[in-house]
């Protein structure tokens, strides 16, 4: 008894301790929501930059709960094809990753993104903060600037977001074999041959030039 009576505050601030680091990695995570086309591209894209935990695909921006892809892609939801940028806030900010977006994207079409056409498949960012939209505002104005030409992605409230099916999570790196108009593939090469065939690379590598910092 005398050893258990000893052993138990020792437990317990291990506990609060334990509950003390989990609290401070939390409070290091953040993350901003953008569209840009396909959201396996974008998803792929910023899952490479340092810093960034996690990526997912999902739909935001629309009037229809718990969408589906098949209706989002319809357009009969009024949804973005948006990603969910989970991030360390104690290595990066808001305004680097806006920046890098924009320059992942081709934001002067208001009509899609590269092949993909269609309302689901425009660009936007949504705000969920005025620290966030300052920053948002600020990158679409240096973007501009930089580019020369009028951005059209929207600064948008932020509402719900939903995630998109488990078969479009990671797809970019997925091992299943799928069947495509390029034949029975893995689902990594389905997407590295869809991304060339799309054009999103030569586009944004001509809007962008050496800026572009996702291009392969």
């Amino acid at each position: 008894m005398r050893l258990l009576r000893k052993t138990r505050p020792l437990a317990l601030s291990l506990l609060i301790a334990l509950g003390l680091t989990a609290q401070a990695k939390m409070a290091m995570s953040d993350e901003i929501v953008v569209a840009g086309g396909c959201f396996w591209c974008v998803e792929s894209d910023f899952e490479s930059v340092k810093g960034v935990k996690e990526a997912v695909s999902g739909y935001t921006g629309g009037h229809v709960p718990n969408p589906t892809y098949k209706k989002v892609t319809a357009g009969r939801s009024g949804h973005f094809e948006a990603v969910k940028i989970i991030y360390d806030g104690a290595k990066l900010q808001p305004r680097q990753l806006y920046d890098l977006f924009f320059r992942s994207v081709d934001p002067t079409d208001a009509g899609g993104q590269f092949c993909d056409r269609g309302d689901s498949y425009r660009t936007a960012i949504f705000v969920s903060n005025p620290a966030q939209r300052a920053a948002a505002e600020a990158s679409k104005k240096a973007a501009q600037a930089e580019l020369g030409r009028k951005i059209v992605t929207p600064i948008l409230d932020a509402g719900t977001f939903y995630d998109a099916e488990d078969y479009h999570q990671d797809y970019y790196k997925g091992k299943k074999r799928v069947v495509t108009r390029f034949g029975i593939v893995r689902q990594s090469d389905a997407y590295k041959r869809y991304r060339k065939a799309c054009g999103r690379d030569a586009r944004v590598k001509d809007l962008w030039g050496d800026a572009a910092p996702f291009t392969h």
